[in-house]
């Protein structure tokens, strides 16, 4: 017999402005075989307060992982992504770029700032579907997340 407790649930930050992108990764999260919560950031400067737990986000959990768009009102996905990982207290999360760009120098650009992957948002909706599958099954399934929070 197997007496572990379970693990706690994994933490995520989507950073995304596409309120259909939204619902449709909730969806597929919610369906996982991971235990996990989704924190929703709908710009830059939202992500970025919520991170560091600023006026209205005091009492939000830091994410375990944070699935970034690029393409933000506001503040945008690099300049979140150069802020996230020059900062001691957050360059520890995983950052993995989901965007529509296939550009290479967006790709280059991402990893110069320490992203941990990028991977391009497909627009046809089976494929959206699977692209968060596929990190569902790999940042949820096998990476291996401290419970020990900052």
């Amino acid at each position: 017999m197997n007496f572990e407790s379970p693990s706690p649930p994994i933490d995520i930050m989507l950073v995304e402005d596409n309120e259909g992108d939204v619902r449709l990764t909730r969806e597929v999260l919610r369906d996982s075989k991971v235990r996990n919560n989704l924190i929703v950031a709908s710009n830059g400067d939202e992500a970025l307060a919520c991170l560091r737990k600023q006026g209205k986000f005091a009492g939000t959990v830091r994410p375990d992982l944070i699935l970034l768009d690029l393409n933000l009102p506001g503040k945008g996905g690099w300049e979140v992504l150069a802020q996230i990982k020059v900062d001691n207290d957050l360059k520890h999360i995983p950052v993995v770029i989901l965007t529509t760009s296939k550009a290479e120098e967006d790709i280059l650009k991402s990893y110069n700032l320490h992203a941990n992957c990028y991977v391009t948002k497909p627009v046809d909706l089976d494929q959206f579907v699977k692209v968060v599958k596929s990190l569902d099954d790999f940042w949820l399934a096998i990476v291996k997340f401290s419970n020990l929070k900052p």
